[in-house]
């Protein structure tokens, strides 16, 4: 079976849970704490000597790292992914984009505000976040204030990449009412049939 090491409130790690699902592929979890050291283990780092998480095991031992990379592998062949050509570009332009302009900001805030109570600490690094984000949450309502979807291929892997921070974008301060075709895009895909969200933080229970 193929085993996952990552974290559940993990936007990246959601992104390898999610795509397999959605593809029909049952899987092994290992609860895999960034924060704990879990990852700086000899055995993690034989797996990804990057020590990040996600990490999928596939049944025959090869290793696959890098969220995005996940999701584009599993969805080869199936309906989140076009076949090559500009249609996949477009898919491929929005991986990419997600990772260095996107993820890097709002996950980040998501991360020191809520999940390692360090606002105050890490108030210049969060001025940064919070001007960078919201720059990505504007390039995103260009495109969703007048489509249902990222790209015109419909629901691809563009969108799950993006919807993993983005629907929980509020626990890093970012308030989506000020992007309303962002808002509407997410309240889009987590109404697709399969998915399902991120926890939310367990003092918000």
């Amino acid at each position: 079976m193929i085993t996952v090491y990552g974290m559940r409130v993990s936007g990246n790690c959601w992104k390898a849970s999610q795509i397999l699902r959605l593809t029909g592929h049952e899987f092994h979890w290992v609860e895999t704490d960034t924060q704990n050291g879990d990852t700086a283990t000899q055995a993690f780092r034989a797996l990804n000597p990057q020590g990040e998480v996600p990490v999928v095991v596939l049944d025959d031992g090869t290793v696959l790292t890098q969220s995005n990379a996940i999701l584009a592998h599993f969805a080869e062949g199936t309906a989140w992914m076009p076949a090559p050509g500009l249609a996949r570009t477009r898919v491929l332009q929005w991986l990419f984009w997600e990772q260095y302009s996107h993820e890097p900001y709002i996950a980040v805030a998501r991360n020191l505000i809520t999940y390692r109570g360090q606002k105050q600490a890490q108030a210049e690094r969060l001025a940064l976040c919070a001007e960078r984000g919201a720059k990505a949450l504007g390039v995103m309502e260009q495109r969703l204030a007048g489509h249902d979807f990222l790209t015109d291929a419909g629901p691809s892997v563009a969108d799950l990449a993006l919807f993993a921070y983005t629907h929980v974008a509020d626990e890093g301060e970012f308030e989506l009412a000020a992007y309303p075709g962002v808002a509407a895009w997410v309240a889009r895909v987590a109404a697709l049939p399969g998915i399902v969200p991120l926890p939310k933080p367990i003092s918000a229970a």
